[in-house]
C-alpha cells in the first residue's frame, strides 16, 4: 500500500507541475496575443482623441473675436482674446468640444472647436522674406514680406512651402519653409 501512495503521489505531484508548465504556456501566449493586437491596433489608437485626429496639429482661427479660456469650458474665466481671424495655432490637446491650443508666442489655452477651422495658415518669421514666383532659390521675388504676415497655406515642398496673401493687393508665391510658423515638422 505504501508503494502505492508513493507512486500515486508522485503522479499527482507531476500532474501539479504538467498544469503549472501549461498554465505558464498559456500566459505566454496570452501575452504574445496582446502584444500582437497591440502593434496592429496601435495606429488606430494613435489618433483616440474627440475628434479622431492626430495631436499636434495646426489649424487657424474662424471668427475675429475668439475667447481664450484657462479650462475646457465656458464657465472658465476667459485669460485672453485673440481679434485676428485666420491666425495659425497648435491644436495640443483635446478634451471633448473643447481645444486647447498654442500660439506662437507659446500662449496656451482652451476654445471650443467650433472657433477652429481646418484651413491652413502661416506667419511670416522674418522682415524682408522674399516671396520667390518658383519654389527655386534662383526664381524671381515678385515681393518682400514683413514679419507677422499671415498667408494662406496651398502646399509644401522640400525647402519652400507656396503661399497666398490676400490684404490689400494679392499676391502668390514660394517662401522658404523656415521663415514660417505653422508647419509640421513633416511637410
Amino acid at each position: 500500500m505504501r508503494g502505492f501512495l508513493t507512486k500515486e503521489l508522485a503522479r499527482l505531484e507531476s500532474k501539479k507541475y504538467n498544469t503549472f508548465v501549461d498554465m505558464t504556456r498559456s500566459w505566454a501566449s496570452a501575452r504574445t496575443l496582446c502584444f500582437i493586437i497591440m502593434i496592429i491596433l496601435s495606429p488606430l489608437l494613435s489618433h483616440a482623441t474627440p475628434s479622431g485626429l492626430p495631436i499636434p496639429r495646426f489649424v487657424s482661427l474662424r471668427s475675429s473675436e475668439i475667447n481664450l479660456r484657462v479650462g475646457p469650458g465656458h464657465h472658465f474665466p476667459t485669460e485672453w482674446v485673440y481679434h485676428r481671424t485666420n491666425l495659425p495655432v497648435q491644436i495640443v490637446a483635446e478634451f471633448a468640444d473643447w481645444r486647447k491650443i498654442s500660439d506662437m508666442d507659446g500662449t496656451l489655452g482652451w476654445v471650443h472647436k467650433s472657433m477652429l477651422s481646418g484651413h491652413r495658415y502661416v506667419i511670416v518669421l522674418k522682415d524682408k522674406t522674399p516671396l520667390h514666383t518658383s519654389d527655386e532659390a534662383s526664381s524671381s521675388i515678385e515681393a518682400y514680406l514683413e514679419n507677422g504676415v499671415v498667408a494662406k497655406l496651398l502646399k509644401c515642398k522640400e525647402n519652400y512651402c507656396r503661399i497666398e496673401i490676400r490684404q490689400s493687393s494679392s499676391y502668390k508665391g514660394w517662401v522658404l519653409k523656415d521663415s514660417l510658423w505653422g508647419l509640421e515638422e513633416n511637410e
